[in-house]
């Protein structure tokens, strides 16, 4: 499984890869830290594009760490071409390659957002995710509201909203997290985009519903800002395991139920670090064709 093999790939133009998923969040991976190589958002756009390339809900660089002690820099771009900080499904594949390579368990992913401790056992890998934020200018929002558990959205009549008062964090990334008595009633495919480019999110926001059926269980789907409906979403159930032991609705270790697996959340107390924890698994490999990178600089 190890990637540090680009140098041949560097020169005949082709690019080797690993497809990989974490409980069907799929991602195709590839290996710049000794090419250099660098993607533009056309090349990422017809290597996500499952009908013409390879496919993928994000498309993940690994490159040469910034940071001391950082074992990889994950650089992550979503399907439509554009770069995001933070995936946490994606964070356990890539510990798992690091993990491998080194002959370690425990291994540092490097981020747009931070610093990423992580520790493999087998199938099954546990991320440090770090701190969650609060704060309506962190999340960011386009106005203040002193109480995130609950900012004031609805989409739907005043007097009859579909869905309203979502809880909002960031989790390396914005999210709204939508309560409601089941996740299956809605057409999350209609609702996603609008709520994703809502005026509220100035940098448009990833948007779960979440149904709590236990006091440690929420069922959650979500639609993925620049991916739109995933099997599943890594930093969404972060979010949505710090906003509902916020809201009172769980405590601080929940098992969030996706469509594609459970990943267990624990937002600890001693330093409010989450702690993400679920599967990671390697689908094959192969190279990436050369029409596929045109444009992108070698």
């Amino acid at each position: 499984m190890a990637m540090r093999r680009g140098r041949k790939a560097h020169f005949m133009g082709d690019v080797p890869f690993l497809k990989m998923n974490g409980l069907g969040n799929d991602f195709v991976v590839v290996d710049s830290r000794e090419t250099g190589r660098r993607y533009d958002r056309a090349a990422v756009r017809r290597i996500s594009d499952r009908a013409r390339g390879i496919g993928c809900d994000q498309f993940i660089v690994l490159e040469t760490p910034r940071t001391q002690g950082a074992d990889v820099f994950m650089r992550i771009y979503n399907a439509e071409g554009g770069e995001v900080d933070a995936c946490g499904n994606a964070s356990r594949c890539i510990a798992a390659i690091v993990s491998e390579e080194s002959g370690r368990p425990e291994v540092t992913i490097e981020t747009n957002a931070g610093l990423l401790a992580s520790e493999v056992s087998g199938p099954v890998a546990t991320v440090d995710m770090g701190r969650p934020r609060f704060d309506w200018d962190q999340i960011p929002l386009a106005e203040p509201f002193a109480d995130t558990t609950g900012i004031e959205l609805q989409i739907g009549p005043i007097d009859a909203p579909i869905l309203h008062t979502p809880s909002v964090a960031n989790v390396g990334n914005p999210h709204a997290i939508f309560w409601v008595d089941d996740v299956a009633r809605f057409d999350l495919a209609r609702i996603g985009p609008m709520l994703e480019n809502h005026p509220i999110f100035p940098e448009r926001a990833n948007i779960s519903l979440a149904q709590v059926i236990a006091p440690n269980r929420v069922r959650v789907r979500v639609w993925e800002r620049g991916a739109g409906i995933t099997q599943a979403c890594g930093t969404a159930a972060c979010a949505v395991g710090v906003a509902a032991a916020r809201k009172g609705l769980t405590g601080r270790t929940v098992t969030v139920e996706l469509p594609g697996g459970p990943l267990t959340i624990r937002w600890r107390e001693s330093d409010n670090h989450i702690l993400m924890t679920g599967a990671w698994s390697l689908d094959g490999e192969g190279v990436l064709p050369a029409e596929l990178l045109e444009g992108t600089p070698a």
